[in-house]
């Protein structure tokens, strides 16, 4: 294939990840062999690509064949145990959320199932790896967590119609809601911001599973929306979804 030329379908199942080698290196890019497997160096692989995931997913179709490649050329392992898995993204633009998302977590909370999406957000300063430490805050005193599913949004859109939410997902990853639930609710005006980021509260990872691997993604979920901008990470759970059609 001619340098430059990208297959116009690529081959499914990349786990995309960050790690930091033995001794403490800098962070590198790679990809998981397989769920709980062994690493691929994707940036010994592949040393021209960008060692930022948030840069590498804005090459689109470029950096995945390069990642594919890598993945099928069986060279530049290394063994899991080794490497400390961090967040596969750690600097997004925007962490946007959507809050009182399924109807057993309106239930649980005692709240009216909203009309319209609830949406907030996580500074990405919030960030850390999926194996991270969560920092208890001096300041707060009722702390809770929510798995989520996170989609990353690697494509530039503004006024997106659903029919084409999907084409701006690049994949999926698993998110932590880690909430100060006394600054969410009573303080701060009872803005949710301060409570839903503190330091350590969005644990992302380990790896962001590209949406061809994900049986069902090539289907816009019940009340999923995209906003414009560059790369995201947007956050939803549970069943059923209260903003289902």
């Amino acid at each position: 294939m001619p340098p430059g030329r990208v297959p116009l379908a690529l081959p499914r199942a990349m786990r995309l990840v960050r790690f930091q080698p033995p001794g403490g290196a800098e962070p590198r890019l790679g990809l998981e062999e397989e769920e709980g497997g062994g690493l691929v160096d994707l940036s010994g692989a592949e040393p021209s690509l960008p060692r930022s995931m948030r840069a590498f997913l804005e090459t689109g179709e470029h950096g995945l064949a390069a990642a594919h490649r890598a993945l099928a050329s069986g060279q530049h392992r290394l063994p899991r145990a080794g490497a400390r898995l961090l967040a596969p993204i750690s600097d997004p633009e925007k962490v946007i959320c959507v809050g009182l998302n399924y109807r057993d977590h309106c239930l649980e909370q005692d709240v009216k199932v909203p009309k319209e999406p609830l949406i907030f957000s996580k500074f990405p300063s919030a960030i850390v790896g999926p194996f991270d430490d969560i920092v208890h805050p001096a300041e707060s005193s009722e702390v809770d967590w929510e798995v989520e599913l996170a989609a990353v949004i690697g494509k530039t859109g503004r006024h997106i119609q659903e029919s084409a939410a999907l084409e701006h997902v690049v994949g999926f990853t698993v998110a932590n809601d880690v909430s100060a639930r006394d600054w969410q609710m009573r303080r701060n005006g009872r803005q949710w911001l301060l409570g839903k980021t503190f330091d350590t509260f969005c644990p992302l990872g380990p790896a962001i599973v590209t949406k061809d691997s994900v049986t069902g993604s090539s289907r816009c979920a019940p009340g999923t929306c995209c906003s414009q901008g560059p790369l995201r990470v947007w956050g939803f759970s549970g069943s059923p979804p209260c903003f289902s059609r």
